[in-house]
């Protein structure tokens, strides 16, 4: 257990060094006005998170609140059709339908403890939304969420629901009016709001000390994965582990307590769109190149005088156009092996998923499905994928494609 930042002494592929790095990314490339904010983060978030009251608190809302832990499924017919062995990792349990929630509630049960009247936040799917959302009506605290327009169209029914919890949305109309314009006004409200305003990012990007945060929130998932394998397995460590990621904060949770694990196979699925070359993608490692988004140095899709590059997926979770910097390390080491998939291979990996399993998932998580056709497997490898969400969401779009196959 770590209990002050200053045990750091170096970047590692779980914790950055002192300066917020993990390896050559990360950092806190911020404005003036939020410095005091992010400052008072990074120097107290590791005491308050392993106090024995914040631990307490924390668990006591993950198992009672959220349902956790989350089961560890054989899923019989999806392992029968690869010849091989895959546990679906069910952060789609969860309360509110994805693993968001674990993040949502360490940052504003950490919030309150900085005495933070006010919560901002950001959303793609809707889904981090909604979680923030949820632990802000839980506690009685008010609750503002950015959401592009675009997302606001195609996730209608996360937009009722935070709604329904008192949250007001609020469209960005900017730019592509997806998740990384959502960002931008939630840090341009915090800069407005210093003070009394806690930013809850809902993933493994932004400023130091963001990545290391939420992915430390996160990493219940890979903590409960270890105890869960040796249960159903009689061993702790899996051949793959496989996760779908567009900032990555699932991802960083599944992969976290197998990092140093270097026979376990890391594998991140990213959003390829139209294709990977089409102009209209997401895949940050492949079309990505170092440079500032958000905060922090990573991986970022940017023409070379530095403009954004508008990302493109049919998932909206993944619809960013860089990658968190724990994952450009990733990358960049080679400790995970980073694939991508097309809108068309994630919609036919869900529908297969829904027909062999009886689980109908979310489409982000639905990318990383779609990787199990790219992956020569054993039939003595134990794969956990980490399915993040559930499909409700995103039943308008399965029902369109449903409708025109119908046709």
């Amino acid at each position: 257990m770590i209990n002050s930042i200053t045990s750091f002494n170096k970047g590692t592929y779980k914790q950055p060094n002192i300066f917020g790095y993990f390896g050559n990314f990360g950092g806190a490339y911020i404005p003036e006005m939020l410095h005091r904010n992010v400052e008072e983060l990074a120097t107290r978030y590791i005491d308050i998170m392993y106090e024995e009251f914040f631990q307490k608190d924390y668990h006591a809302l993950l198992k009672d609140y959220v349902g956790r832990p989350s089961p560890l499924y054989f899923a019989t017919r999806l392992s029968e059709k690869y010849k091989t062995k895959i546990y679906l990792k069910r952060e789609d349990l969860n309360h509110t339908g994805a693993h968001k929630i674990n993040n949502a509630i360490g940052q504003v049960l950490l919030a309150l403890r900085l005495g933070k009247k006010r919560i901002i936040a950001e959303t793609g799917a809707g889904q981090h939304g909604v979680a923030t959302a949820t632990v802000c009506a839980l506690k009685g605290v008010e609750c503002v969420v950015y959401m592009g327009v675009k997302d606001i169209e195609r996730q209608a029914p996360n937009v009722a629901r935070m709604k329904m919890l008192g949250a007001k949305v609020v469209p960005a109309t900017s730019g592509s009016q997806t998740l990384k314009d959502a960002t931008n006004e939630a840090i341009r409200d915090w800069i407005n709001n210093p003070n009394d305003t806690h930013y809850v990012i809902g993933s493994v990007v932004g400023p130091h000390p963001y990545p290391d945060m939420v992915a430390r929130f996160q990493s219940v998932i890979s903590e409960e994965m270890r105890w869960q394998l040796k249960e159903h397995t009689g061993n702790e460590l899996p051949s793959k582990i496989i996760a779908c990621v567009g900032g990555g904060s699932n991802a960083a949770g599944a992969f976290y307590h197998f990092l140093d694990d270097l026979s376990v196979e890391l594998i991140a699925v990213e959003a390829a769109g139209l294709g990977v070359h089409s102009g209209h993608s997401a895949a940050t490692t492949q079309l990505g190149k170092p440079g500032i988004l958000h905060g922090s140095k990573s991986l970022v899709m940017q023409t070379d005088d530095g403009q954004i590059i508008e990302p493109h997926s049919i998932s909206a979770g993944l619809d960013y156009p860089g990658i968190g910097p724990m994952h450009a390390h990733l990358f960049e080491s080679g400790r995970a092996k980073f694939l991508s998939a097309k809108d068309d291979e994630a919609l036919q990996a869900a529908f297969e998923l829904t027909k062999l399993e009886g689980i109908i998932p979310a489409l982000e998580s639905a990318h990383a499905l779609a990787a199990l056709k790219q992956i020569h497997f054993k039939p003595n490898d134990i794969t956990v994928l980490c399915l993040s969400g559930r499909g409700d969401k995103d039943l308008n779009t399965y029902m369109k494609v449903m409708n025109v196959n119908a046709e």
